[in-house]
């Protein structure tokens, strides 16, 4: 059955999951989402699986009606929204009706918003996803971003039930960010000193940014050297490697990337950090740090127990009952303790 209706699709809003992976090798673009905790954690607080289909929208939100009751979040930039004219919070899920209106606004910090409905969004699979490729179009709604007048739907779910995330593990989107990089790929075709400029210069990202990739200009002008030439026989490209063309200042590839390159690429951004940048505006500082493969797969660990940790969310069970179970961590004494607090009325 039809769920809502697009009655404003903001600046670019597509139909994404976690990605079109194990196709590259056929020239077929990854996509999904830029910002894979504030997707999973959307889906989340929705009852959903990880990978279920969500709403990306960047810098301006869109405006829809419910066309049938669900239950939906909306987590990402700081974004106001109101549901029929009344602020509702983000990460957090609700209860929406027929008829209700819901309405985003343009985001405050951060750039990119994503909404999760109850079931997850209704798109054909191709290629085992159903994200948007844009340039490819294919996948997600009729391939391309939405527009005012479509109409979309949710898979079936019985989930009733609305979460909250826990306010202290929302992350706060910066206009100066540290990145951390493991050195790989080509790294050992830059010179030491180009090796050194990497690290020791700051970054700011520019406008003729997007999707598929962010572009870098050092703030003092300089460039990162190459030992012999910046062209290298194209080889596969991964989501965060950082290419420096012939022009010596580096190019972050995001979730739309092409699947091979033929630039040197002096490493790659650790998959934690890669929704800091999927956040970034325009104008925002970046400096890059050195990093080292075990403690990126410690970060990746520790990111998903807090996505799957059922502390990390505050649940309100059925009305019904009249009765509300929160999940907290309290710290006595230098000591973590997880705390479950329940009210009987």
């Amino acid at each position: 059955m039809e769920t809502f209706k697009i009655l404003n699709p903001g600046l670019l809003t597509t139909v994404q999951d976690l990605g079109r992976y194990g196709f590259q090798r056929y020239g077929v673009s990854a996509s999904g989402v830029m910002d894979n905790f504030s997707a999973k954690v959307a889906n989340k607080l929705v009852g959903n699986n990880e990978n279920d289909a969500v709403l990306e929208t960047t810098l301006k939100g869109i405006e829809l009606e419910f066309l049938k009751d669900t239950v939906f979040a909306i987590t990402g930039g700081d974004c106001q929204s109101t549901l029929n004219g009344k602020n509702i919070d983000l990460w957090k899920s609700y209860k929406a009706t027929k008829g209700d209106i819901l309405k985003m606004g343009i985001c405050k910090s951060g750039l990119r918003n994503y909404l999760a409905f109850s079931g997850g969004i209704d798109v054909p699979l191709i290629m085992n996803s159903r994200s948007t490729n844009l340039k490819a179009k294919v996948g997600g709604y009729l391939g391309r971003k939405l527009m005012g007048g479509d109409v979309l739907k949710v898979f079936s779910n019985d989930n009733s039930s609305t979460l909250e995330f826990n306010r202290n593990l929302i992350p706060s989107y910066q206009k100066t960010l540290e990145i951390k990089v493991i050195l790989g790929q080509q790294s050992d075709e830059f010179t030491d000193e180009g090796i050194k400029t990497f690290f020791n210069e700051t970054y700011t990202i520019s406008q003729e940014s997007d999707r598929m990739g962010i572009r870098l200009a050092s703030d003092s002008g300089a460039t990162i050297k190459h030992k012999i030439s910046a062209d290298i026989i194209s080889d596969g490209i991964t989501f965060g490697a950082i290419q420096v063309p012939g022009s010596g200042q580096p190019i972050i590839m995001m979730a739309d990337r092409q699947t091979t390159g033929g630039y040197t690429k002096i490493g790659n951004v650790i998959s934690n950090d890669l929704s800091k940048l999927a956040q970034a505006t325009p104008g925002t500082k970046i400096k890059f740090i050195n990093y080292n493969l075990n403690d990126a797969i410690n970060e990746i660990k520790n990111t998903e127990n807090i996505i799957n940790n059922p502390n990390s969310y505050i649940q309100e069970l059925n009305s019904s009952e009249n009765f509300i179970k929160k999940f907290y961590k309290i710290k006595l004494n230098g000591k973590i303790f997880d705390l479950s607090l329940e009210r009987i009325e």
